[in-house]
């Protein structure tokens, strides 16, 4: 996307959150200092052009994920995002239902959301995954009933990278006559995302997972979906989501989507780490691997060293990689991605996840590899030596 590339340490937690792009900056200052107007104050300039930057935000945002701008409700990010769709459609619809689907593996936005619905009534069943992380159509068509009126699944997961059947869910659900939410934050500026191809109700998008700025996300409801909006106040979005829009952010937002429309070619680093990796550790897994996954991700295992121990040898070598979701990493214990996909407790301590991003460079991964094979040879298998290992 750009030539511009970060000093050390070297960053690697992009799913995390990104570095804001360059151009996404500077599309975002001129609305804190020169054009600071409310996009809802319509009787002076400062507030016209406030409104146009958001308009053409939502234009910019819906090319990226083929959804129309009028569909498009900001939000203050993904986790609002997941919240308003969940209970936005659970209780609009509960008159004829109060069953909701969602996974065992969805983010934390989801999961608690869900949790705090069965306090109030609602039953949700979570679903399990297969060995490679993923939901099937078929788990779904089976957790059905006549009350469902809500299913929640993500697109990509957010630590091991694979991605769900989306479009074929989508059929089922259709199929059986309840709504579809997607959380889609991984996904979106990382692969193609076509909401209306896809089947989807509701789709959740963060910004900064892609180069835009932290704080503001979007909801993205289809023409006719049903929705209760939860915050009151102004009309703004359509009477969807009250609150002054946040007009620096969405520009911000409308630029990174704007630039992540030529897409986030990594794969070909990510599969050369993986491979070097493995030819340096035979016996380390990489979890989800023969799925199709977000070509940006790896969550790897260095057999007989914990997690925390790789992070902090790697942030000494100034690389920096997560031990999970970013959601948990305050915690200590077992990801819970890995522990549904059957991988035991040990095991699953000692995998990190790599993301990479915009800025990622060759040299880069080179030096990721190199320090990971220090750390292999020292702590794991001191017995071997560098010659051996390389």
């Amino acid at each position: 996307m750009t030539d511009v590339k970060l000093k050390l340490p070297i960053y690697m937690d992009n799913h995390a959150t990104t570095p804001v792009d360059p151009r996404v900056l500077d599309a975002m200052l001129p609305y804190f200092t020169q054009v600071f107007g409310n996009a809802a104050s319509r009787s002076h300039s400062f507030g016209w052009t406030a409104e146009k930057a958001v308009e053409a935000a939502r234009d910019q945002v819906g090319a990226l994920i083929g959804a129309s701008g009028k569909e498009i409700v900001w939000t203050s990010g993904a986790t609002e995002s997941d919240n308003l769709a969940i209970k936005g459609a659970a209780e609009f619809l509960k008159d004829r239902g109060n069953h909701i689907i969602t996974a065992q593996t969805e983010h934390k936005a989801v999961l608690d959301t869900c949790k705090r619905l069965e306090k109030e009534g609602f039953e949700v069943t979570y679903l399990p995954v297969g060995k490679d992380g993923r939901v099937s159509a078929e788990s779904v068509r089976a957790a059905m009933t006549d009350k469902t009126t809500v299913v929640s699944i993500m697109l990509a997961n957010n630590e091991i990278g694979t991605v769900n059947p989306v479009n074929e869910i989508g059929a089922v659900v259709k199929e059986k006559g309840a709504v579809f939410h997607v959380d889609a934050v991984q996904g979106a500026g990382k692969m193609t995302v076509d909401f209306h191809g896809l089947g989807v109700d509701y789709l959740s998008l963060s910004a900064h997972k892609f180069g835009g700025p932290t704080g503001v996300g979007a909801l993205i409801v289809r023409d006719g979906a049903p929705l209760l909006a939860d915050r009151r106040g102004g009309g703004q979005e359509r009477y969807r989501r009250a609150g002054t829009e946040n007009v620096a952010g969405i520009a911000g937002f409308g630029v990174a989507a704007e630039a992540a429309m030529a897409g986030l070619n990594v794969t070909a680093l990510r599969d050369r780490l993986e491979a070097e990796l493995r030819r340096i550790a035979p016996d380390a897994v990489v979890y989800g691997g023969a799925a199709v996954r977000l070509g940006n991700t790896t969550c790897i295992s260095m057999p007989g060293v914990k997690a925390e121990t790789q992070v902090m040898a790697l942030d000494l070598a100034g690389i920096c990689v997560s031990a999970g979701a970013a959601c948990s990493s305050g915690k200590v214990g077992a990801s819970a991605v890995l522990a549904a996909m059957g991988v035991p407790v040990d095991e699953a301590a000692t995998a990190i996840r790599v993301s990479l991003g915009w800025n990622t460079a060759a040299d880069d991964i080179e030096r990721l590899i190199a320090a990971w094979r220090d750390l292999y040879v020292r702590v794991a298998h001191s017995d071997i030596s560098h010659a051996q290992a390389a």
